[in-house]
């Protein structure tokens, strides 16, 4: 057999995570052996995985189709690795949980800990999303279960509940041109700064977030934080929610601003895909249907 699930975990990481440096750091590996990998599968099929005739390497058409089969030998495997590991004790090899970008982490900690006190077998993962990849992680396989999800048109293959609604501010730095401004700051004064978005980590952006007016100028982030430290720098504006803003706002590292077209609330769901949960997936939703927890996940 020339093909392994180890070289189809490689490939994957590899195209998920944008480099072979890149995966290598999501697989703890060293990127020797990410290249050697991917060498070696080369020359065992005897085709070319990947183009390296430019500046980053980039699949071939038949690496294109390896990593899609691939993917699909390795959705089958974890199914199995599953159904096998709950089988035997009722209780899920690895959850997978997706985090929406407005999800603080540190809101997970006593959660975390008072499942670790159970000493169950589960390996738990967490990973970071944004906008439609929160849906698109739990729809692809990537996540068992999605915390901070944006409203999303109901699938039929999903199950998801209200997690809570978050209420936003229009904040600057002190120095920024726009804390002088007159209120409400109408919307083609706000075109005229720049914007500090967190970016979609969708594959296909679906307009399930907020939208940016049309030629605002924009800096995208990854988190919650960045967007903060920025706008604190005053390199931007941009709404943040209210309560993650409100000790900037009252030791004076940022100001609140009244704006024409100000953003609605944003209602906030979880949401899963198992019909039949195992014990891992219902410990958490248990503790989801509690409304201490899903309070203290907003941020």
């Amino acid at each position: 057999m020339k093909l392994s699930l180890d070289a189809m975990a490689v490939l994957d990481a590899i195209e998920r995570e944008g480099s072979f440096a890149a995966a290598a750091q999501a697989l703890c590996r060293v990127p020797s052996t990410i290249t050697y990998t991917i060498q070696k599968l080369e020359q065992d099929l005897g085709v070319t995985l990947f183009d390296r005739s430019g500046h980053r390497a980039r699949l071939t058409e038949a690496g294109r189709l390896l990593l899609d089969e691939g993917r699909r030998l390795l959705d089958a495997a974890a199914v199995l690795e599953e159904r096998l590991q709950r089988q035997n004790t009722g209780w899920e090899g690895e959850l997978r949980v997706s985090l929406g970008e407005t999800v603080p982490f540190d809101s997970l900690v006593a959660l975390i800990a008072d499942f670790d006190a159970l000493a169950a077998p589960t390996r738990l993962r967490f990973d970071r999303d944004a906008g439609g990849g929160v849906w698109e992680a739990l729809e692809g396989g990537r996540a068992d279960l999605a915390l901070g999800a944006p409203e999303s048109a109901q699938s039929g293959h999903l199950q998801q509940k209200p997690l809570g609604t978050l209420d936003f501010a229009f904040v600057v730095a002190p120095g920024h041109p726009l804390a002088a401004a007159s209120e409400p700051i109408p919307p083609a004064e706000l075109r005229r700064h720049r914007t500090v978005a967190i970016a979609d980590t969708s594959r296909h952006p679906l307009a399930r977030g907020a939208s940016i007016p049309g030629g605002q100028p924009i800096l995208s982030v990854a988190t919650l934080a960045e967007k903060l430290a920025l706008i604190a720098a005053g390199l931007g504006c941009g709404f943040v929610p209210r309560k993650l803003a409100a000790p900037y706002i009252a030791c004076g590292r940022l100001v609140e601003k009244a704006v024409g077209e100000p953003r609605p609330p944003l209602r906030l769901y979880y949401a899963w895909k198992e019909t039949e949960p195992g014990n891992t997936l219902s410990w958490f939703l248990n503790r989801l249907a509690e409304s201490e927890t899903r309070t203290a996940l907003l941020c």
